[in-house]
């Protein structure tokens, strides 16, 4: 460690010695002479620099050597903080001590007592940056050089799509826009590239949202940079480049510093534990999240809400569709009766399960399941069981043949949970079908191919809930579903986008007096979205 001893034979008024003691211990006076011992660490905690050392010792006519003067430098740069990349983290080296500015802020951040430096992640950079900066600290940043492009679009947008825009710009050029399947959220982030011009990231959850967002920007931009996909074997940074939430995530090391703007579709996908990285390890300053439904069941939407910037806008349904911008529709229940066999057999599982899950809820159930206990996975085990003998039930089929019969010169969505079930409406009704055994490459063939049909039907597992562009689909069935009211959002939005003067029909296909009374009711629950906007919109 760097030690340097000087003395003073002379009388130091009150403010020198201050000054002094700033970076320096003052051992002693012996004999009318002042012995001093300079003190590194001190100064780093005083925010002391050479140039302030050199010019106090100067001015009591103490001289510094330039090897004093050069280790100093290395001891005391001119930087009270340098940021730096290791790894996934952010790395902030402190030459100063910056424990009570680091404590009151709200950010995941720990100390490295090995190399005596604080990590973080990369979304964390501004805000570390700005609270040191405001507290008189020097920084050397990162860097970031962000090449501002021309990007030109050639449409006219909404009177909603602006607003939208607006209050995102109002918000720091972050957020999460909220508005229904078919209202052109895509549309809305082509405008935020324009107003920003900033190197931009597009995550989509699936290949085919990726695809779909390139042909959108193309179609709707005059002049633009080049465009990179990076998926699977391609590879390709560029000013616009376009991942997926899972590519993102394995390859969020190269992506990290790249890119000032984040724009994140299906935005509720977000809070998954491995997909938050994709946001927490990106160094954008600007960003965008839509999303038809960022409320989540489990409550991770808060977390949403802080790593992009709140709901800074939101418009319902029904206003929409009022204004003409989205196909006006209903929703009709068909309830059907279990058969005497099905009944019988649901009774059963149903004291069955009375037995093992002692009155205990769902939640707790799957907890203890998971920790091995046997009479917790017997009920888990037994309520899949009766969930079957309902969503299978025979009579929904009759029920299918039925609307597919009254609707049968329409386009018609087909909407269950399950592959076996979708392969089997498929097969009677000469449907066609979408499921996760169809390969990427088959899956777009057959939408190109129902597109081009003037009638006919399409069934879907979970797969097609989100990302399916088919505007003259005016009929949904779900013979199937959840409880969850973001996957019934979805599914309506399917048949919502407009297509001439089009009225959209939704059926839902229940078996009465089970528990999908009870999930159909759940779904249909309004998200208080303008209610969460006001909670967390400041929580960035």
């Amino acid at each position: 460690m760097f030690s340097k001893t000087f003395y003073l034979n002379q009388w130091l008024d009150e403010d020198t010695f201050k000054k002094i003691l700033t970076f320096a211990r003052f051992i002693g006076r012996k004999d009318n002479v002042s012995q001093f011992v300079l003190d590194i660490e001190r100064a780093r905690r005083n925010r002391v620099t050479v140039d302030d050392i050199y010019t106090t010792l100067s001015s009591v006519g103490v001289d510094l050597s330039q090897e004093d003067l050069s280790e100093l430098s290395k001891l005391l740069p001119e930087y009270d903080i340098e940021f730096n990349i290791r790894g996934n983290l952010l790395q902030i080296t402190p030459f100063v001590y910056i424990m009570d500015i680091v404590k009151n802020l709200d950010i995941e951040i720990k100390y490295d007592r090995v190399n005596k430096v604080f990590l973080s992640y990369p979304f964390y950079y501004g805000i570390l940056k700005e609270a040191f900066i405001e507290n008189g600290l020097r920084v050397k940043e990162l860097n970031l050089d962000f090449k501002n492009f021309n990007f030109q679009i050639n449409l006219n947008l909404r009177d909603y799509q602006n607003e939208a825009i607006q209050k995102w710009k109002e918000n720091n050029y972050k957020g999460v826009i909220a508005l229904p399947t078919g209202a052109g959220k895509t549309i809305i982030g082509i405008k935020a590239i324009e107003e920003t011009k900033v190197p931009t990231l597009i995550v989509t959850f699936t290949r085919e949202q990726l695809l779909q967002w390139k042909d959108q920007i193309i179609k709707n931009s005059t002049i633009r940079p080049e465009i990179g996909l990076y998926y699977s074997n391609e590879k390709e940074i560029k000013p616009i480049t376009l991942s997926t939430y899972q590519t993102a995530f394995r390859h969020i090391n190269e992506l990290s510093l790249k890119f000032d703007l984040l724009i994140i579709d299906e935005v509720h996908h977000l809070p998954a534990d491995k997909f938050k990285q994709v946001a927490l390890g990106m160094i954008a300053s600007k960003r965008l999240g839509l999303s038809a439904t960022p409320y989540r069941e489990d409550g991770k939407h808060i977390e949403l809400f802080k790593l992009m910037g709140g709901v800074v806008y939101y418009k319902p349904v029904d206003e929409l569709i009022n204004k003409g911008f989205l196909a006006p529709y209903e929703i009709f229940q068909e309830k059907v009766f279990l058969t005497k066999e099905e009944r019988k057999k649901y009774i059963q599982l149903l004291n069955k399960y009375k037995i093992f899950s002692s009155n205990r809820t769902l939640k707790e159930l799957l907890a203890l399941a998971k920790n091995g206990d046997s009479k917790a996975i017997e009920a888990i085990r037994t309520y899949n069981e009766i969930k079957k003998v309902v969503n299978l039930a025979q009579n929904k089929m009759l029920k299918l043949e039925e609307i597919i019969e009254k609707e049968k010169d329409k386009k018609i969505l087909i909407f269950t949970q399950y592959i076996e079930q979708a392969e089997e409406i498929a097969k009677k009704f000469n449907a066609l079908l979408i499921s996760g055994k169809i390969s990427k490459t088959e899956r777009k063939n057959i939408i190109e191919q129902f597109k081009r049909m003037k009638a006919g039907i399409l069934v879907l597992t979970t797969v097609g809930d989100e990302g399916l562009d088919i505007p003259d689909a005016s009929v949904g069935i779900i013979v199937t579903g959840t409880g969850s009211r973001r996957q019934f959002i979805q599914r309506l939005g399917r048949i919502l986008r407009p297509s001439g003067n089009k009225r959209a029909v939704l059926y839902e296909i229940v078996v009465a007096g089970t528990q999908e009374e009870y999930q159909s009711k759940r779904r249909k629950t309004t998200d208080d979205l303008l209610q969460i906007s006001s909670e967390y919109s400041d929580e960035i």
